[in-house]
């Protein structure tokens, strides 16, 4: 019967480690990736309702100033 050297052994114990490692970092990336994309969609929604508050108490026609918050009508 016929044995791999301890080296080949070595490696190929240390290389399946290693894949299966990377394979589980695979997956938790995934389970990340659908966490924050659910977060996005949530926080979508959220800024969609509040603009058409905003829109419905100042008007279509305004604009805000993100730094400020000051309100103005646009510029035509």
């Amino acid at each position: 019967m016929e044995k791999l050297t301890s080296e080949e052994l070595m490696f190929l114990q240390e290389a399946t480690s290693k894949l299966s490692n990377a394979k589980t970092m695979l997956g938790d990336l995934e389970i990340k990736k659908h966490e924050v994309l659910s977060e996005v969609s949530t926080l979508k929604v959220m800024v969609q309702t509040k603009e058409q508050e905003l829109i419905n108490k100042y008007g279509l026609d305004s604009v805000i100033n993100m730094e400020t918050g000051q309100v103005k009508k646009k510029e035509k």
